[in-house]
């Protein structure tokens, strides 16, 4: 299976780079074909501009500095997500991807006259999460009703059409985790990843 995993943090010694190298490492040793798509190495611009903005929800909306981010996307079979959760939310740098590469035509289209937008990216069959938050469980799922995931499993997976499958693996409290803790961790997400 092709499948392109989004990368979101800047630091090679983080949490997030180790689970990052996990996912990348046990998706190839399982005989797939991984895009690695780091957004901060590879010097992704997140800022969406004024004339993408202009023209996002037209016909033709202006593709031309994300053309690439675009055909590796349409070539993926499944996609991985993997970034820490900063502020209830994903990293900048992703939330612009999403913004600038996940457009009208690309995502979804809409239908003249009005109405429901139509998934545009059904080559995608698995859109997995990976993230840590630093916030305890019961303080992300109760009271804020995990924002990340209802973003990301519950809307921007649906562009993929109705038979897409997620998962969302997530580590709670990582910044009062223990050694033991995120080491469990990594072993359950290598292991999820190995019945990819």
């Amino acid at each position: 299976m092709r499948v392109l995993v989004l990368y979101a943090h800047p630091l090679p010694d983080s949490f997030a780079a180790a689970l990052h190298r996990s996912v990348v490492a046990t998706l190839r040793q399982g005989g797939h074909e991984v895009d690695d798509c780091d957004l901060y190495a590879e010097g992704f611009d997140p800022v969406l501009t004024a004339p993408e903005r202009a023209a996002y929800n037209t016909p033709h909306p202006d593709l031309a500095a994300v053309a690439e981010h675009v055909a590796r996307l349409r070539r993926a079979e499944a996609l991985v997500v993997c970034f820490p959760t900063w502020w209830y939310g994903m990293p900048a740098i992703l939330k612009g991807y999403f913004d600038r590469v996940w457009t009208t035509g690309v995502a979804f289209s809409l239908p003249e006259g009005g109405g429901a937008i139509r998934p545009a990216l059904t080559n995608i069959k698995r859109f997995w999460v990976v993230t840590t938050l630093g916030s305890p469980w019961w303080l992300a799922k109760l009271v804020l009703r995990d924002p990340v995931r209802a973003v990301l499993l519950g809307g921007l997976s649906r562009l993929c059409g109705s038979r897409v499958r997620t998962r969302y693996i997530a580590l709670y409290n990582i910044d009062g985790a223990s050694r033991a803790q995120t080491s469990a961790f990594l072993t359950r997400v290598e292991r999820a990843f190995g019945r990819f």
